[in-house]
């Protein structure tokens, strides 16, 4: 198997590196978040609001901007 895996890497190395690098993909999806929080410290980012806040006053109505 190895020996397959050689004679392929030497005759089309962009497919096999593709392949290689393919496959750590899914891998990586688990292994580095946990990495991320254990080693690094990594507390996570502050969630976005969702809305705008409003002042906490009485609003004034806009003026000079009527169709004519």
């Amino acid at each position: 198997m190895f020996q397959a895996l050689h004679q392929f890497a030497l005759r089309k190395p962009a497919i096999f590196w593709s392949c290689v690098i393919g496959s750590i993909g899914p891998v990586m999806v688990f292994t580095v978040p946990k990495v991320r929080r254990e080693y690094f410290g990594f507390q996570g980012y502050e969630t976005l609001p969702i809305t705008y806040p409003l002042p906490n006053r009485p609003r004034k109505p806009t003026t000079g901007y009527e169709d004519p």
